[in-house]
Formats: structure tokens, sequence, C-alpha cells
């Protein structure tokens, strides 16, 4: 089936860009380790732990004066809260664009938001900590902390919700954005998520095995699982046609999304990835292409023995005998899995590898799991065409599944 390219109209494209990784404070240095080839995993400072049978994440530096100097109310913040505002300015900054008012709207993807300053708000309650119980510590605990405190710093009255659905919350938000640009209900939307390390999701994943006691390795034969990371991605969407009369210069054109439920398992994938393969199918109806239309997938590879399976045969069910030969990453396997915000960085990770004309590689020596038959970029980035088309993906527990699909601007003006 031919499918049907979305109208001018409905044109949204990227000008701007934010993200805090476990590289560090900056979209700049999330691709220097990006392309590296490098972990940024480790054992965490900050985060204790201590009794968990694993003792490996991938946790946000501490942040340099200046990062600090440009967020208001820096000590009254959550880390969260402090990842989503330096995100979203260093994107804004890009853009040169800061928007408030009616027209702009938030649209944010978390899974545990502030959850850390809580637990410390109770071990301090309970006498396990040395530090002051602060009420001001639960002022950021509910999810919607970050995207909350991203509009009140800009004066956003718009549309400011967040999607919590779990680890495909990220993806979902940049879809819903998306959806609130073609309506004409904003004229521009930041569109991310931000999440933090914190015990309650470190012991959870724990107790399901679910993390690899050493480095993870995505679609490999001795995958054992992931490694839990921390940060925010943010991204600046508005109209081509706002962005062109301002006189900005897009970054990227993001074309389409889509969404689906495996309805299967409260925490496996669908074996077949079924409803993966739905999402992906959905992005690309969304954006009016063809399977043989993409030119590279930023993946959720997670590196857990089902999640990797599944996603695998969801990309050999969408593009057939291709799925072989189709150039695909893992950003998790560098940065650890941000949880509800690995979408949103992983689709900003994606906009860096159209801009720089290169498929990032996925960290480790080992080859690509031969059963999986799938084309895994390793070693040193692989060069795309200067006008290329990227999906990237994210799936969750419960069976929730997000994918969007992003394109070189070039490239989307034939559309």
């Amino acid at each position: 089936m031919t499918r049907a390219a979305r109208t001018p109209s409905g044109r949204v494209v990227i000008t701007g860009i934010g993200v805090v990784s476990g590289w560090g404070w900056g979209a700049d240095v999330l691709w220097e380790g990006l392309r590296s080839g490098r972990r940024a995993i480790s054992p965490p400072e900050r985060f204790d732990t201590t009794g968990q049978r694993t003792h490996l994440a991938s946790e946000v530096p501490v942040p340099s004066d200046e990062v600090v100097g440009k967020i208001s109310h820096w000590h009254r913040l959550s880390w969260a809260d402090r990842f989503a505002m330096a995100a979203a300015l260093e994107a804004c900054g890009q853009a040169d664009l800061f928007p408030s008012g009616p027209q702009a709207g938030v649209f944010f993807g978390s899974s545990t938001a502030a959850m850390s300053e809580g637990e410390e708000f109770f071990h301090s309650l309970v006498g396990e900590s040395k530090r002051r119980a602060l009420v001001r510590s639960l002022v950021s605990h509910q999810m919607n902390g970050p995207g909350d405190e991203v509009a009140r710093q800009f004066g956003i009255s718009g549309p400011v919700f967040t999607v919590s659905s779990a680890c495909a919350a990220g993806g979902l938000a940049l879809g819903a954005a998306l959806e609130s640009l073609r309506r004409g209900e904003v004229q521009v939307a930041l569109a991310g998520g931000a999440d933090s390390l914190c015990h309650l999701t470190y012991s959870g994943f724990n107790s399901l095995r679910a993390v690899d006691e050493e480095l993870c390795r995505p679609f490999r034969a001795d995958r054992a699982g992931l490694n839990i990371g921390e940060g925010a991605g943010v991204l600046v969407l508005e109209t081509l046609e706002a962005a062109r009369e301002r006189g900005a210069e897009p970054l990227a054109e993001l074309l389409g999304a889509g969404a689906s439920c495996d309805a299967y398992h409260m925490t496996a994938p669908h074996p077949c990835g079924a409803g993966a393969a739905l999402a992906i199918n959905a992005a690309l109806e969304d954006s009016g292409l063809e399977p043989d239309q993409i030119d590279f997938v930023n993946t959720h590879g997670t590196g857990t023995p089902h999640n990797d399976i599944s996603e695998a045969r969801a990309l050999h069910e969408v593009f057939g005998p291709r799925a072989a030969k189709l150039p695909i990453t893992s950003t998790k396997g560098s940065v650890g899995h941000l949880l509800g915000s690995s979408g949103a960085l992983e689709a900003a990770a994606t906009v860096q590898c159209l801009l720089e004309k290169e498929l990032h590689p996925t960290p480790g020596e080992d080859p690509a799991d031969e059963d999986l038959k799938v084309d895994l970029v390793l070693g040193t980035p692989r060069p795309l065409a200067a006008e290329s088309r990227g999906l990237s993906t994210s799936f969750a527990f419960g069976g929730s599944n997000a994918a969007v699909v992003l394109g070189s601007v070039s490239q989307g003006a034939q559309l």
C-alpha cells in the first residue's frame, strides 16, 4: 500500500535540541561520547547501590558553575527539574526562541521525576539520613514536576502535560507535541522528558534481574540486561512555515509518530514484536513513507535478552529481508536507559546523526547476535547520505510502544 504524504501545512521541524546525559551537560558532549564508541557507565557516586546485585549506572556528572548559574532557583529544584531546565535552555538557545504565553506548550515524558528527593525526605523522617527533612523536597515529587517547572520558568501557559507510560513516555510526548502543532493548538512546543536515578526504580529492575552486572551489550549473543541512566532531552518543535518566517534554520523534520500496545504482559514484550511492529508501521503511515525509505534505526536496544529478540523480530516484520542490511544502533549502549525520558534523548541523538551525516556506533567489540540477523553499527560511526531518514523506537513495560520518524529537512522538503 502506498502511503499518502502529509500536506506542507502539516510539516513540523526541529529548530533546537538540548541534552543532559551521563556524558555531561549539553548536546555536543553527548555526540562526542556517542561517536567515540565508549560508555558513560560506571559505579555511581550520588546514588547508593549498597545491597543491590548490580553497581553500575549512567550518572550525570557534577555540573559546572556556568550551568548552575543559568538556572533560576537551582538549589530549590530536584535533579530531574535541573536536567529538564538545562536541556530546555540549551534547546531554546540553539533555536533562538524562548517561548512563552498561551501559544506555546510543553509535552514531557517521565517515569521517576523527582522520586529520589522523595526518598531522601522519607529517610530523613525515619532517621536514616543525617539531612534535615525539607518539605520543598516534595514539590516536584509528582511525575509532572519537570515539565511543569519548564513551563513556570518560561511562562508557558498553553497545554502542559506529562506522559508517564514507562519507557515509551518520551516518544509518546513527541507524538503528542506533533499533533498539537498540526492542529494549530500551539505555535511552538518544547517536547522531551527528564528522569533521575532513584532507589525504587534501581531496586525494581534489579529484582526483575533486568539489569546487567556488567556493561550492557545491546543485540549481542551474551547480553544479560540493561544499565539504568538519568538525564533529559528536549526538542524545540515548530511548523516549517513559522520557522521560515522568523528566519530560523531547521535542524531536522519530525515526519511522523506512531503508538501501540502489546496487550500481552506486564513486563515482557510480545515475543514476536507484534506491538512494536504496529507502532513502527503507524509512524510510517503518519509520515507518508514506505519502509524502504528509512535509512537507519536508532533502536530501543536495551540489551535485555527478550527485548532485543522482540525488537529484531519487529524490524524483520516491518522491513522484510531488508532488515538484515538496515543499519541500526543503540544509544542506550552508551548512556544507559533513561526510562521515561529515553525516547526524547534518543530522538535528539537521531537528529545529531542526521546533522553529522553519520550513525553513531553501539559500544562494545563483540559482533551482533547472529540469530537476530541485524546490521549493528560497531567500532566507528557509519556514514549516512546527506539526505536521510531515521526511525527511533521506544518500547515499555506494560506493552506501551512508540516510534518516531525524523528526516533531513532538505529531503523532507520533497514530500
